[in-house]
């Protein structure tokens, strides 16, 4: 089990890697779908490695490192790649902010008791961070105008997406050192219950649809932004 645990998350870097490449060559499709990928296998090591009834040292330190490359770093290249033209040195402040709470939400997580966090996660994990991040730019990658109707103020539009990007990172940073409460898969199987084979066929289905459509990008975002938003709430009632 340790093996295969750490295989995938030597996958999860790999894409990690993979996304740093994409974003140099401003390849934005392709680098969020690698962070997008890696935040797949991250979930699934961790899976793996909960099945093993002797806890491996070594490939709790390795998901760790991991973590501060695909979901750190490449986010914060991947963001810089996006934005510097319109905010060099605020687009460098913000994404150092970023990768930094990212580091240090790793090294708190590591020397955290996790039977104390049985059903979530303490801070904002940062596989969501760096989901959001990437599906935010998945939307607007080719600086798509999004139709809103005429009596909503047009936020939305090309001109203002690099400071709504901004604004979005700072805000991941401080919910990731924060001490709020976020489900993790185990939490989600206990809300689910027996509907949980449901409820991922549904998700499926949403995302199949979304690909059809070419509203890949849209549809992950909300999903991973219900995450954001409702989780702490839900881990309250589980409590």
């Amino acid at each position: 089990m340790n093996y295969l645990a750490n295989l995938l998350t030597g996958l999860s870097l790999l894409f990690g890697f993979f996304s740093i490449i994409f974003s140099l060559e401003s390849q934005f499709t392709f680098s969020c779908w690698s962070i997008l990928f890696s935040v797949v296998f991250d979930g699934l090591d961790g899976q793996i490695a909960r099945r093993n009834p002797v806890p491996s040292a070594f490939g709790k330190e390795l998901d760790s490192l991991v973590d501060v490359v695909s979901f750190g770093i490449a986010p914060a290249i991947l963001g810089y790649v996006f934005v510097y033209i319109n905010f060099q040195i605020l687009a460098v402040i913000a994404l150092f902010v970023y990768l930094s709470c990212s580091v240090f939400r790793l090294a708190k997580y590591n020397i955290t008791p996790k039977e104390k966090m049985v059903n979530y996660f303490l801070g904002l994990p940062t596989t969501m961070s760096g989901a959001l991040l990437a599906s935010f730019i998945l939307i607007y990658r080719k600086k798509q105008e999004m139709i809103l109707p005429e009596f909503l103020p047009n936020i939305l539009y090309p001109q203002y997406i690099p400071a709504i990007f901004v604004i979005l990172i700072l805000i991941l940073s401080f919910l990731m050192v924060s001490k709020v409460k976020y489900l993790n898969l185990d939490g989600l199987k206990q809300l689910m219950g027996k509907n949980l084979i449901l409820w991922v066929s549904i998700a499926i289905l949403i995302l199949i649809a979304a690909i059809l459509l070419n509203k890949t990008g849209f549809a992950l975002f909300t999903i991973f932004l219900i995450y954001l938003i409702f989780s702490p709430f839900v881990v309250k009632r589980l409590d």
